[in-house]
């Protein structure tokens, strides 16, 4: 009889414990900005915009020479804006106003009870409309990293005002990028759809209506994925999932970064006179 309390004990705990442990594993770590755009010599603004739920997203504008349009910068799990700034020097000195932001749980932004692909979409959508409400006549270009490649394809694809969507080492699908953090020879396999299902039933999205390879189909602005040949968190076949699952009348372009890891911004900055002249091409040919 003791043996059958301790065992039933056991799973009790075990049960209760399961949340609190995968809320502590899938938190985002914070990383606080420890620089400002004024290290590259950018002039910039500083500001917290309005988020979802009254949460505050820290912010930086900067202002572009020909005040054209504005790309959004969108930072990937665990980062912040000032990961991004590489990227938003070149466009700044292409005369583009660049805007980057803290998703919430990140940088400077404020806490909320988790962080999802759902949300850093919500937070992207504050932006924009930050954005259009300073300037109207702004064309909005999003650029993201990752999650944030992610949360870009997400909000393009429920929006219409966005013209321009770059995805820099996008995942085509959440099921793949758990598959990957969930291979692990100590977790028992019967855990894993376990885990998969929580974490849908938290964030309230199955992942199939979030994945990037099936929101490409509702996206109806051109698209430029940029992938790097060595990324081993989410390998380059993600980006031609995404592809392959576009309709016809999408414009996706890829551009793959010889050498480059998931995480190696500094070469994609080396490459962004591409993505300055894509951004004017499509610009310059969608209607006025």
């Amino acid at each position: 009889m003791t043996l059958v309390l301790i065992i039933a004990a056991v799973c009790i705990t075990s049960i209760g414990l399961f949340p609190v442990v995968l809320h502590s594993v899938y938190r985002a770590p914070r990383l606080v900005e420890t620089t400002t755009p004024e290290s590259l010599s950018l002039p910039f603004s500083q500001q917290y915009l309005s988020g979802p739920k009254g949460k505050r997203l820290y912010s930086w504008l900067i202002p572009g020479e020909h005040n054209l349009c504005t790309v959004i910068l969108v930072h990937g799990w665990g980062s912040n804006a000032q990961m991004m700034l590489p990227l938003a020097q070149s466009f700044c000195q292409a005369g583009m106003n660049v805007l980057l932001f803290d998703a919430r749980n990140h940088g400077k932004s404020d806490g909320d009870t988790f962080s999802s692909l759902p949300r850093f979409a919500e937070d992207l959508g504050c932006a924009i409309e930050w954005t259009k409400k300073r300037d109207p006549s702004q064309k909005i270009v999003i650029l993201g990293h990752s999650i944030g490649a992610a949360s870009a394809m997400l909000a393009a694809s429920q929006r219409t005002d966005i013209d321009l969507v770059i995805g820099l080492s996008g995942f085509a699908h959440p099921n793949l990028v758990m598959h990957r953090h969930l291979d692990r020879p100590w977790l028992p396999k019967v855990l894993r759809p376990l885990i998969m299902d929580y974490i849908q039933w938290v964030i309230g999205y199955r992942f199939e209506e979030i994945a990037p390879m099936n929101r490409i189909r509702h996206i109806r602005c051109p698209v430029l994925l940029v992938h790097g040949t060595e990324d081993a968190v989410v390998p380059i076949s993600d980006m031609h999932l995404i592809e392959q699952n576009a309709l016809t009348e999408n414009l996706v372009e890829l551009v793959e970064i010889k050498g480059a890891t998931h995480n190696s911004v500094d070469q994609f900055q080396q490459h962004a006179i591409y993505l300055v002249d894509w951004i004017n091409e499509h610009l310059n040919r969608a209607p006025v």
